[in-house]
């Protein structure tokens, strides 16, 4: 490939088709969808940690690195024939058409809670969701597990199946997790009560408990 002063976005998709190609880089041609997942999560969660340093050059390399798995990914679907890069742009093009119709169509919405709530609902009706459980259920597995807690009580909240406690209530539940430790009924099953509890707690208060847990961890580690 010819060198250049500035790539952009269709060179980088005529690189990676170079290299899964016959005669392109061996370890490239012998990758799958399963066997790079693992690369996806670790070039995101550097993403954010860029993010969380508020590092802008950094960001825009662990960018890149996001990018890289994403059309990996799509010139691995387009040999077997699934579907191609600009089929991903298409997709992601009319999602966005489709669930902003305050912006592409005739709704009047005007806070981004209306919004949130508007995408949410058009999106249960696109998937066909045949209520708010099978819609709760639907709460992606490969979440973080704190995160994914949050999520599920945000949707039972929102769709109406678990009451919406208040911020004593939820408190008073979390002092109450703290007493089981007291009589030593410590195990699996606790653990996640208590933490699903805190994930809960931190929902109402608007804290990311990932985010939370994740910063005292660098706390931690900054103190040694």
């Amino acid at each position: 490939m010819v060198q250049k002063e500035k790539y952009d976005f269709g060179d980088l998709k005529k690189i990676m088709h170079i290299l899964r190609s016959p005669g392109g880089c061996p370890w490239d041609r012998e990758q799958t969808h399963a066997s790079i997942k693992n690369n996806f999560i670790e070039e995101t969660y550097e993403a954010v940690e860029a993010i969380d340093d508020n590092d802008p050059k950094l960001l825009k390399e662990e960018l890149g690195d996001v990018l890289l798995q994403i059309v990996f990914h799509a010139q691995i679907s387009e040999e077997k024939g699934e579907f191609d890069m600009d089929g991903v742009c298409d997709e992601i093009c009319r999602k966005l058409i489709i669930r902003h119709p305050h912006i592409f169509a005739d709704a009047i919405i005007e806070t981004g809670e209306q919004v949130l709530s508007n995408w949410e609902n058009i999106k249960i009706e696109e998937k066909g969701y045949a209520d708010a459980r099978e819609y709760i259920k639907s709460t992606a597995k490969s979440l973080p597990a704190l995160m994914r807690a949050q999520k599920i009580h945000k949707r039972l909240i929102k769709r109406k199946l678990a009451k919406d406690s208040d911020l004593a209530e939820l408190t008073d539940q979390v002092k109450k997790d703290a007493g089981e430790f007291d009589n030593f009924n410590i195990c699996l099953k606790t653990i996640g009560r208590i933490l699903y509890d805190i994930a809960s707690l931190a929902e109402k208060c608007g804290v990311d408990s990932e985010q939370a847990l994740r910063e005292y961890g660098n706390e931690i580690i900054k103190k040694m």
